[in-house]
């Protein structure tokens, strides 16, 4: 008998990239999905995955689609469905997560999923008889450490940017910490950006609302100014700030590298670069995509001085991001150039930030799978 996978977070950037490699790989997958307001569960991943053989122009094999909902006791799942995955799924591939920085509670996110979420994910388990958990944490569970942060470590005592940081600790600590699982299997992504090939993203968070803040100032007073205008703007950067980005066609890759083989389970693992991004570089690329003229590297965490206009509008809207653009630290990723010496990751480099800036331009920062239209029905004659 072929066991499932049974897995959270199937619509997201990295999970739909995963869904694919998983499907191309012949695994079977049981997908968790949430139905939106107008969209059944099954819907949502028959257009995601239409999405996915119109790019790849072949026919994908489907994953086993259950609805349900993360924050639900139970996951939201029917007794029939329950009793379906304890007969046909041996592990768990739990992706969810909520991306919110700054909670206005305990009871709402990033807390009611990264943590009440991954509870009814690990009760699930402890349900059904899943030991085999693969986890999909952060590398910034490190917080604000400097240095280098090895992948055997978690909470030394550091402090944290922002409340994902913290929902994600205490997240991986719960996984950790369950006694009923084998040693589970912990993946940490840094910062995930769109595809290196193609610069496709469908989320457009961290990066790419910072793009798109800059994006939209810039070219409201280019039209307040009939299109010539320099706006000039103080970037509170030095430039030699370092951002860990890694494409997300390179993390599912390796994970799915990961998931195939069990004799790389049990391990935590770095998703991170070994050539990280620079501030400067990101700056160099908002003033090519965008034509922001006059940009000045002003130094890191200097208040400015009389703002302008843009700039106090630039930096009111950023705020919720502050903590985002801090220096990052070294990731050691050791395990992860073990597993997978044949897949290094793509330099995010000045080239690659720009195609992806300009194709997240092209998609006016939005996209949505075109639903796959209902079989027609047949009368009987």
């Amino acid at each position: 008998m072929t066991y499932h996978i049974l897995m959270t977070g199937a619509t997201g950037l990295l999970g739909r990239y995963l869904l694919r490699d998983l499907m191309l790989a012949d695994v079977q997958v049981a997908a968790v999905v949430r139905p939106s307001r107008r969209t059944s569960a099954q819907e949502r991943v028959d257009a995601l995955m239409a999405t996915w053989e119109s790019m790849l122009g072949r026919e994908l094999p489907r994953p086993k689609v259950l609805a349900g909902d993360l924050t639900a006791e139970g996951l939201g799942l029917s007794n029939e469905d329950l009793a379906w995955v304890e007969a046909n799924c041996d592990s768990m591939l739990h992706n969810a997560a909520s991306l919110t920085f700054i909670s206005t509670s305990k009871e709402g996110e990033p807390w009611r999923s990264n943590i009440g979420g991954t509870q009814n994910v690990l009760d699930i388990c402890r349900q059904t008889g899943i030991r085999d958990f693969h986890h999909v944490s952060t590398s910034y569970v490190a917080g604000l450490r400097s240095g280098t942060v090895l992948e055997s470590e978690l909470d030394v005592g550091q402090e944290f940017g922002n409340d994902y940081e913290r929902s994600k600790v205490q997240a991986e600590t719960m996984v950790r910490e369950a006694d009923f699982l084998s040693p589970p299997t912990v993946y940490r992504p840094a910062i995930i950006v769109g595809d290196s090939q193609t610069g496709f993203t469908s989320t457009f968070h961290g990066f790419y609302a910072t793009l798109n803040l800059a994006y939209t100032l810039t070219r409201a007073m280019h039209e307040m100014e009939s299109g010539e205008a320099d706006v000039p703007t103080r970037i509170t950067l030095d430039g030699t700030e370092q951002k860990n980005f890694v494409p997300v066609d390179w993390v599912s890759a390796v994970m799915a590298h990961i998931l195939t083989n069990r004799q790389f389970h049990g391990e935590t693992y770095h998703l991170t670069p070994t050539a990280p991004t620079t501030t400067g570089d990101i700056k160099n690329v908002l003033e090519e995509a965008y034509g922001l003229k006059n940009a000045e590297l002003y130094g890191y965490g200097k208040e400015i001085e009389n703002p302008t206009e843009v700039e106090s509008l630039f930096y009111e809207h950023f705020k919720v991001y502050n903590s985002y653009w801090r220096d990052d630290p070294r990731f050691d990723s050791s395990n992860t150039q073990r597993a997978a010496p044949h897949l290094p990751c793509p330099k995010v480099d000045y080239d690659m930030l720009l195609m992806m800036a300009r194709k997240a331009i092209e998609m006016d920062f939005k996209f949505r799978d075109v639903p796959v239209p209902a079989p027609a029905e047949t009368s009987a004659s």
